[in-house]
């Protein structure tokens, strides 16, 4: 039964790599998920609290990231209030529309938002912009935290 429960929580640590980069699986709570089947099944001694509290804190901080990354892009083009309500109302909108919402919506949300605002096209395109590359940032802080995370698994594994 070990075995079995083992290649699950390989599974779930290569689908939560997987889901750093696609946004259609949810990357780090697999990960994590995957991690503390591990820890479990090896009763905790190698990966005790504080390696699991340490690895889940890093995981947290990842999905903060990944929701807040869109709106904090469109934040540093100096996007209005209006923008930034569109870009979390269009993150949120998106994860119902897979991988196509989660890569447009906060877009569309933010250049929305900046239309509702009275800017031009351009400056609402600009903004729209800053958003998506916020994304792309927050995508790449996640899919690092996520190898860190697996890292401190193997750490903990091979010296804990």
């Amino acid at each position: 039964m070990d075995i079995a429960l083992y290649v699950l929580a390989a599974l779930l640590i290569g689908g939560g790599l997987a889901g750093a980069v696609l946004p259609a699986l949810p990357g780090i709570p697999m990960l994590f998920g995957g991690i503390w089947l591990a820890a479990a099944v090896d009763g905790y001694r190698h990966l005790g609290l504080w390696w699991l509290l340490l690895i889940g804190a890093l995981g947290t901080l990842g999905v903060i990231v990944d929701f807040v990354a869109g709106t904090l892009g469109a934040k540093r083009v100096g996007a209005s209030k209006r923008a930034l309500w569109g870009a979390g109302l269009g993150t949120l909108v998106g994860m119902f529309f897979g991988i196509p919402g989660l890569l447009f919506g906060p877009f569309l949300g933010a250049l929305a938002g900046e239309l509702a605002s009275g800017t031009s096209v351009l400056r609402s395109a600009h903004v729209g912009v800053g958003t998506w590359l916020g994304l792309l940032l927050g995508t790449l802080v996640k899919v690092v935290l996520s190898f860190v995370m697996v890292g401190l698994f193997g750490l903990a594994m091979l010296f804990g």
